[in-house]
This record gives C-alpha cells, structure tokens and sequence, in this order.
C-alpha cells in the first residue's frame, strides 16, 4: 500500500513537472513581454535562479535604460552570484554600475563586483591575475565610497588578498632556493622585504638569505667572494639583531664564522 502510494506521488509530481515546463516553454516563446517579464520575477523570487535567467535573457535588451531594465540587470547579477558563476556575476554588476550609476543598488553592485572576483581568485600556487583584479576593484570600491559601510570589509578583503600574493611571491622565493639559483633567490626574498614590510616571513627570509648569500659566495669566482661573503655577514646580523632568540641563529653561527674566516 505504501509503495503504490508512493509511486502515485511520483507520477504525480512528474506530471506536475512536466506541465510546469511545458507552460514556461510556451510562456518564452510567447509575443506577450510583459507576462514573460512576471514569470521571470516569480522565478527569481522562488530560487529557481537557473529558470529565471532564461527570461532575464531575453528582455534585457528591450528593457534597457528603463526601471525595468535595471531591475533585470540586478537580478540578473544576483542570479549567476547565487549560482556561483562569479565571472559572470561579476561582469554583470559591474554592467550595472555602469548603466545605471545613481541607482540605490550601485553601491552594493561595485562592491559585489569586487567580491565576486575576491570569490574567484585561486590558491596562492596558480596564476593571481584575478587577484589583482579583485584589488584594483575594491580599491576602487573604497574611493569611490569613502563613507560605505563596506568599506572596513573591503580593506579585510584587500588584506586577504595580498597575503596571498605575499605566499605565492615566498614559495617562488624557496623555489629558486631550492634550485640553487641563488642570485635570483637573494633578489626575491629582497623583494619580499621591500613588498611587504610587515611580512610573517621575515625571520625564514633572513634565514634563507644568509644561507643563500653564503652557497653564492662559495660558488662565485675569486674577486666577487669579498663582497658576498660580507653580504653573508650582514645578513647573519640582522637576523640576530631583530630576532635575538631565533630558532636559527645556532645553526647559522658556523656558517657565519666561516664567512667571517674568508674576509
């Protein structure tokens, strides 16, 4: 009894299904806008976001630069962000703020625009040409809505993001060193330093860099070993001077009294 209830049920609702999709259809294909354009609304209200596009799609254009042109154009945003197409998303508020500039939601449109690419950039270990876009684009957000109440979340973001950059810029740093390519590695962990002045990563990079300043000396032709063995020594010091109790300094003590040795 409770199978073939069950089963009723299930036909039941593919009927139901069915008929539904088969109105739509003939509501989309239909010459009546202003009907495809409710429909669309209801849809949207009701979460069916995927459904509701396929109407949006096809009256943004004839509605453009009315009210109901920006209606469809911020629900349309809203929808692909809802389904987590944040490159479309994003291109479509940043559509909005463009086509309608003094609208109560250009505000919040310029800063999910930004959001949405903060959304899309990837690990640190993949190309950050989003994050830099999400930056620019918040950056953006902040001055041209200095009193937002966005825009302490938007510096978070920023913060968030330039971490990230700050990693991958680290790893690429390590990467060299664990190369052996010990000019370029001394060259980016300076550029880390210059970067990112409040980097977490000081101590490994001054580390890292007596190290490297050493292996480049032991390897460097007779009248070039002076100055990178003081380059060595120099570096020993600061780390010794900024971090007195670093894990490090015992291990880097010989090394450094080797280059002491040779100058």
């Amino acid at each position: 009894m409770f199978k073939k209830g069950l089963f009723y049920l299930l036909v039941v609702g593919l009927f139901v299904l069915s008929f539904g999709c088969t109105n739509y259809n003939k509501i989309l294909k239909s010459a009546n806008n202003d009907l495809k354009y409710e429909t669309g609304i209801d849809l949207y209200e009701k979460g069916d976001f995927t459904r509701a596009l396929q109407f949006f799609d096809l009256l943004r254009a004839i509605n453009s630069g009315t009210e109901k042109g920006e209606k469809l154009t911020y629900y349309t945003a809203n929808c692909y962000f809802q389904l987590k197409d944040y490159d479309i998303a994003s291109y479509y508020y940043k559509r909005y703020v463009q086509m309608y500039p003094r609208s109560k939601h250009a505000e919040e449109a310029s800063f999910l625009s930004a959001y949405c690419n903060y959304l899309s950039s990837p690990r640190p270990s993949l190309d950050q040409t989003t994050t830099y876009t999400a930056l620019s684009e918040l950056q953006m957000f902040i001055d041209r809505y200095p009193k937002s109440a966005k825009v302490a979340e938007a510096n978070r973001l920023m913060d968030k993001l330039r971490n990230k950059l700050e990693e991958k810029d680290y790893h690429i740093a390590m990467l060299y060193y664990k190369m052996a390519d010990y000019q370029a590695a001394i060259t980016s962990f300076k550029n880390l330093l210059d970067d990112y002045p409040d980097t977490d990563f000081r101590e490994e990079i001054l580390y890292y860099t007596t190290k490297a300043y050493f292996e480049y000396a032991e390897k460097s032709i007779v009248k070039k070993k002076k100055e990178r063995y003081e380059k060595t020594v120099e570096a020993y010091n600061n780390l010794k001077y900024m971090y007195p109790e670093s894990k490090f300094i015992k291990e880097l003590e010989p090394l450094n009294q080797k280059a002491r040795n040779h100058l």
